[in-house]
């Protein structure tokens, strides 16, 4: 196993699983589990790159379990190998085995080998800027400049919330289409939005509508639920509990999984589970090694309220790995289109498709040749007018910048993520005020950085600026007592 990338402090915390834990899980993830996906009979070749394939799961697998079993919690770089390990090692090397991909992939092989290649590098890359983090002084400042919650602008975002998410309920017609499926919420958000589902204009529009209603409703609770966990006064006010079951209310009915995309209830999942349990090195390890678990034999069969009774296509559950050719895992394989889409005489972007996420709210009308979303891009390219594809990082990256600029970014998203989770380690240890910001904010960025991962970047950025507005709203840097929550 790779050797931990962050000294321990005298005072850090030992691991929670013993040695006679840590051999199983350890032999499980990097030896068993790609070694039974292999042994599966199938019609893929084994050739090159079905053992680069391999390299990827086991490397990917390595590094999770090194996570697991650190002594500390490191919520986004756990975050970052739960994901690699599934969507870009064991799924693809099971599609590899099988000889099948979720999504059609249009170039030779050699393609498909030079993604896998690229997705080793990316990965290689975050190690190293996680490692280049760890010579970094651990970040600090004085209590007077940390970011905490402003009591009166947090009941704004209550009001903001209790306002977005009430618009969506009433505009698709009621709480009961929320329990429906997701095609069904996709055909009330066009009706609503008076644009088709399946275009990039409905796409966009439909994500202003459910960002408002989704976004502002969820980080209301994640504060309000941070204020409940950390203060016992707050617990006897009626002034802070009505408001949060209102909150609760709200988020079961628009953030519930029947309604929404597998990976935003992953995020509100993630970023709820360490919100209530802050300091809990248990609940971190056992999020990690379940969600291998979860990921496997419940998250490929949620696909039941994708569709209704007529579009729903059941997931053979006789065998092993086809839960791992859904199109949820089709990451590897669009990586591949995008190689061969630039091949094509398409070129490079150099930063245009990264910039068009950044300023996702720049009107088209304003921004004459604004770049469309990169995986309906490519899918255009391959001749389907989904607008369902993904287009991971190492795609958007690679795309815009290539090889050396795609290694580079993920040189940055090490060492940010390897910071954002030594800080979130100072903060939950030594600040357990109810404004804490931070930390609800690297819960929540731990859990949206599947979506980030997953892509494509314009399809996440419409959340992410809402959050940033919310965030805006209740932040303040003044320690006055009369502003913070107790």
């Amino acid at each position: 196993m790779p050797v931990e990338l962050e000294e321990r402090s005298p005072g850090a915390p030992r691991a929670v699983l013993s040695r006679p834990l840590s051999v199983p899980l350890v032999a499980g993830v990097v030896g068993i589990l790609p070694l039974a996906v292999t042994a599966q009979p199938g019609e893929g070749v084994r050739d090159a790159t079905f053992w680069l394939q391999l390299v990827v799961a086991c490397y990917a697998g390595a590094r999770l379990c090194a996570m697991v079993l650190s002594g500390r919690r490191r919520l986004v770089q756990g975050a970052f190998w739960l994901f690699c390990y599934l969507a870009m090692g064991i799924a693809p090397l099971a599609q590899s085995v099988l000889g099948r991909d979720p999504t059609p992939v249009l170039g030779p092989r050699s393609d498909t080998m030079l993604a896998t290649a690229l997705v080793l590098a990316g990965m290689i890359a975050f190690d190293l800027g996680a490692l280049l983090a760890r010579h970094r002084p651990a970040l600090g400042g004085t209590s007077s400049a940390r970011p905490t919650v402003h009591r009166r602008r947090l009941y704004l975002l209550v009001a903001l919330a209790a306002s977005g998410s009430v618009l969506l309920i009433v505009q698709l017609g009621g709480p009961a289409v929320f329990f429906s499926s997701r095609q069904e919420i996709g055909a009330s958000l066009a009706e609503a939005t008076g644009a088709s589902p399946d275009g990039f204009a409905g796409e966009a529009g439909n994500a202003l509508l459910r960002g408002f209603g989704t976004v502002p409703a969820l980080l209301a609770l994640l504060f309000m639920t941070r204020w409940l966990v950390t203060s016992r006064s707050a617990r006897r006010r009626p002034s802070v509990l009505l408001p949060w079951a209102g909150l609760l209310v709200l988020n079961i009915i628009v953030n519930n999984p029947v309604s929404n995309p597998r990976y935003w209830f992953l995020t509100v999942l993630f970023a709820l589970l360490f919100t209530v349990f802050p300091r809990s090195p248990v609940m971190y390890r056992a999020s990690l090694a379940l969600g291998v678990v979860i990921a496997l034999l419940v998250f490929p069969f949620t696909d039941r309220f994708r569709y209704d009774e007529e579009g729903h296509r059941p997931v053979d559950a006789d065998s092993l790995m086809e839960p791992l050719v859904i199109k949820d895992y089709d990451q590897v394989g669009m990586f591949a289109n995008t190689i061969t889409y630039a091949q094509d005489g398409n070129g490079h972007t150099f930063g245009r498709q990264v910039a068009g996420a950044a300023l996702f709210f720049v009107p088209r009308p304003l921004w004459e040749g604004k770049p469309e979303d990169t995986g309906f891009l490519v899918g255009g390219w391959m001749g389907t007018s989904s607008a369902n594809l993904s287009s991971p990082l190492w795609a958007e990256l690679w795309l815009d910048f290539g090889p050396l600029g795609m290694t580079l970014g993920f040189l940055g998203v090490g060492y940010l993520a390897a910071r954002a989770d030594r800080h979130y380690v100072r903060y939950t240890v030594e600040d357990l005020s109810p404004g804490n910001v931070l930390a609800v904010v690297v819960p929540l960025v731990a859990g949206y950085s599947f979506i980030l991962l997953r892509g494509s970047l314009l399809q996440a950025s419409g959340r992410i600026g809402i959050a940033l507005l919310c965030l805006a709203l209740v932040t303040t840097f003044r320690r006055d007592r009369d502003r913070q929550l107790t």
